[in-house]
């Protein structure tokens, strides 16, 4: 069972979590980031770097976040240091239905 970046990391992109993988399975996008599943060992040292509680444990609710970071980690550059969240950080922390009105298929610039 891996973790997965959830809607809510959409216009927030907080990258705490990215320092503490020890796999360096996180992969940056556009506007969010995502988490290889078949990179990620389960050790959830990432979940508690999130702010806004976008990272969680693989399940049948979030299955469609696991297809998404699957997908994207395999088109995204690797992200393996922190960097500042965007500034809608907090503008759209609380927004809902960030996938179809916000979501970016463009890749970030990783490092």
């Amino acid at each position: 069972m891996a973790y997965v970046v959830t809607e809510k990391c959409i216009m927030c992109k907080h990258a705490d979590c990215v320092e503490v993988c020890p796999v360096d399975c996180f992969y940056e996008g556009e506007n969010m980031l995502v988490i290889n599943p078949d990179e990620c060992i389960d050790c959830g040292v990432c979940v508690p770097e999130c702010p806004i509680d976008a990272i969680e444990a693989e399940s049948e609710s979030n299955l469609k976040w696991l297809e998404v970071n699957r997908e994207y980690s395999a088109k995204w550059p690797s992200i393996t240091q922190n960097k500042d969240a965007m500034p809608t950080a907090e503008e759209y922390r609380d927004t809902a239905d960030k996938f179809s009105n916000f979501f970016s298929e463009k890749p970030g610039t990783g490092n």
